[in-house]
């Protein structure tokens, strides 16, 4: 049986009806999503990446009683999809330079009749929040490209040695090589950091 707080558990309490269980399980997988985010769109500008990390969750919340869970890691791959998605719209959107209706931005003075955010975390907590995950950002991109991508297929996406060495066209023992070396690169840049 898995504990209560595991995303299992906190999208049964969300399909009865607790909106904070549902809000949990968003944050648990925020900053994994986000740093995926920042890399798939080659972001040097930390709006865009939490736009599309806002976007992504405000249409995991509209779609989330379409959401079967199967196994653990699920759900974060759902919203991969949904994320994968929203670049995709974005980038349709931008290349046609013109507003399509599909955004939706939160209540604010300019749009008063938006939606509220569902955020009651302090600035100072999203402020501390936004650092660590610049410090994260800054420490993957200054890994060699296929350290990277190693670390964020491992890490971030989750995937199994079968599942990398498949869509890198490696063996198993190459791919387990690569990612044993980038996280060793990782921890290295990581110690550099912390002196």
């Amino acid at each position: 049986m898995e504990p209560p707080t595991s995303t299992f558990a906190l999208l049964e309490k969300a399909r009865e009806g607790d909106e904070e269980a549902l809000s949990r399980a968003f944050e648990r997988h925020r900053r994994r999503l986000a740093v995926l985010i920042h890399f798939k769109l080659g972001a040097r500008d930390s709006n865009a990446t939490e736009d599309v990390v806002q976007e992504t969750l405000l249409r995991a919340f509209r779609a989330v009683d379409r959401f079967t869970y199967q196994s653990p890691g699920s759900f974060f791959r759902w919203l991969v999809s949904i994320a994968d998605h929203v670049i995709i719209d974005r980038a349709r959107y931008h290349a046609r330079g013109r507003r399509d209706g599909e955004e939706t931005p939160f209540r604010s003075e300019s749009n008063p009749n938006g939606p509220e955010p569902a955020d009651s975390r302090t600035p100072s907590r999203l402020f501390a929040q936004q650092e660590a995950l610049d410090r994260l950002l800054g420490l993957l991109t200054a890994l060699p490209e296929h350290y990277r991508q190693a670390i964020l297929m491992a890490k971030i996406e989750g995937l199994s040695t079968a599942e990398m060495a498949e869509r890198l066209g490696k063996s198993r023992d190459e791919v387990a090589q690569l990612v044993f070396r980038a996280v060793k690169r990782f921890r290295a840049l990581y110690e550099a950091a912390q002196t």
